[in-house]
């Protein structure tokens, strides 16, 4: 991603919302029925008057309505607002979630802490990609650019051999989550050489996806490339073909570890 990344660019578009004429017995059910919500922006339409989240819902009879228990002093983020300065706000105000509304004071979205995590790890995968297309162009003689696209599970071919499992629970994890950083590829004429991601896409499987999103490094002009010569070599045809290792811990969190215990 160039430029300065937008709350528009991560937010989530599909907002759940509830009414302020709900009962509190009806939204404690659907914060214990939903997966990770902890709270919901009050709107009459597709305005919001308030928010409200399961600790407002603690003390509160079962019959009472929403209007009676949200908060309506709220903070909210604006489409063009930049993802860094969402973050200060999330990060000042102590809440998990910023409703988005445009300049007619609609609700148009909803921006979480893990949304902004996930943009801070998203626009660093450019840095990575940049510098892999510079060594290709610099140790073959070649020229590639870069194109962004899904790209089918079954179509890539690892480079790497092993993933961690520690790490692949953690990758699992982020996926339940929402956070899905692209996949870095390199096209060689129609070859996917999957050059980062292989955990992601390990996760993704596990869980039955079937594409994830990719930053495309197009080679122009076709070579064989020494990461797909040893993909063959080791016998590396399609993900079905890398190893989980269980009996050893993943670089960096066995540093991570080590780090906690000196």
């Amino acid at each position: 991603m160039s430029g300065k990344a937008a709350v528009e660019d991560y937010m989530t578009r599909e907002v759940q919302t509830v009414s302020p004429t709900d009962s509190v017995a009806d939204v404690a059910k659907r914060i214990v029925e939903s997966d990770g919500h902890n709270g919901f922006p009050v709107c009459e339409g597709r305005k919001v008057k308030g928010f409200v989240t399961a600790r407002d819902l603690l003390l509160a009879d079962d019959e009472a309505l929403i209007f009676t228990v949200m908060s309506e002093d709220i903070i909210v983020a604006h489409p063009d607002m930049g993802v860094n300065e969402a973050a200060r706000v999330i990060l000042r105000s102590g809440i998990q979630k910023l409703p988005v509304v445009d300049d007619a004071g609609n609700l148009v979205g909803i921006i979480s802490n893990t949304d902004v995590i996930r943009s801070q790890i998203e626009r660093a995968t450019p840095e990575k990609v940049g510098k892999l297309m510079r060594t290709l162009e610099q140790i073959h003689g070649i020229t590639v650019h870069q194109e962004r696209d899904a790209v089918e599970l079954s179509d890539l071919i690892p480079t790497q051999a092993r993933v961690y499992a520690d790490e692949l629970e953690g990758r699992q994890y982020e996926l339940e989550r929402g956070l899905a950083e692209p996949l870095v590829v390199i096209d060689n004429e129609g070859t996917l050489l999957l050059a980062d991601g292989h955990h992601r896409v390990m996760a993704a499987d596990r869980l039955g996806i079937e594409e994830m999103d990719a930053y495309v490094i197009v080679v122009d002009d076709p070579i064989e490339l020494g990461m797909q010569r040893t993909a063959e070599k080791e016998g590396l045809e399609s993900i079905a073909d890398i190893d989980v290792v269980d009996y050893a811990r993943h670089p960096l969190v066995e540093t991570t570890k080590r780090l906690q215990q000196d």
